[in-house]
């Protein structure tokens, strides 16, 4: 009866964790033999291995790393998504979406970006936020853009490799066909380096820490 008592009941659907599972079963096979392993290293790639571990786990911090580090980028996404649909797109960077050349299928797979942020709001409100995130993901952040830039190719793309992923979470520009000349290079990355936890990561984090750090505070504290 005592051990009845201290279980604590799953605070995250099965059927969840199973679709989301099976996703991946698909996703990341396709994605290694079609664009290679440096695919993974996208900030969104790295952010569903972490939201599978999230939601088996039922881990506030698991789930609270990529929530911090990819609602508000993968928001920004959804809008252009739907301006680009609607004929008036706003940044371009979902305009593969609406690529013919582009396989259906490996369109579809991208179609996580629209529902990942709801899915990391759902996971944090289900299992509290842990304010330890936005250390970690600005950590993770920082090795991901220093490897990005220093060890894999920027554009344009390889004509005899055309799949190969270039410009990865975007350390030469949003184009990922030509490297942007607004700024010099290094006034780029040292925006990506400050900029993103301070306008992207530290909004996110005060807006979860606001409405779902108390309940991780109290869960986290329960015997």
């Amino acid at each position: 009866m005592s051990a009845m008592v201290g279980a604590a009941p799953a605070r995250i659907p099965l059927g969840l964790k199973l679709a989301f599972t099976a996703f991946m079963a698909v996703m990341v096979p396709f994605y290694w033999i079609t664009y290679g392993p440096t695919n993974f290293l996208y900030f969104c790639d790295v952010a569903m291995f972490l939201t599978l571990a999230a939601l088996w786990t039922e881990s506030p911090l698991a789930a609270s790393i990529p929530a911090v580090g990819l609602i508000f980028p993968q928001a920004v996404w959804c809008v252009d998504f739907f301006a680009t649909m609607l004929g008036h797109p706003l940044l371009g960077m979902t305009s593969y979406m609406f690529n013919d050349g582009i396989a259906l299928f490996a369109r579809g797979l991208s179609s996580f970006h629209l529902w990942l942020p709801f899915v990391l709001l759902y996971l944090v409100a289900r299992v509290g936020y842990d304010r330890r995130a936005f250390a970690a993901w600005t950590l993770i952040a920082w090795v991901l853009i220093t490897v990005c830039y220093w060890l894999l190719p920027g554009p344009p793309p390889d004509p005899a490799n055309p799949n190969v992923p270039v410009n990865i979470n975007y350390v030469y520009g949003f184009d990922d066909n030509a490297a942007q000349t607004l700024m010099p290079q290094w006034a780029w990355l040292a925006m990506l380096y400050l900029g993103l936890p301070l306008v992207v990561f530290a909004p996110t984090h005060w807006a979860l820490a606001k409405y779902y750090g108390a309940v991780s505070t109290a869960r986290n504290a329960s015997p």
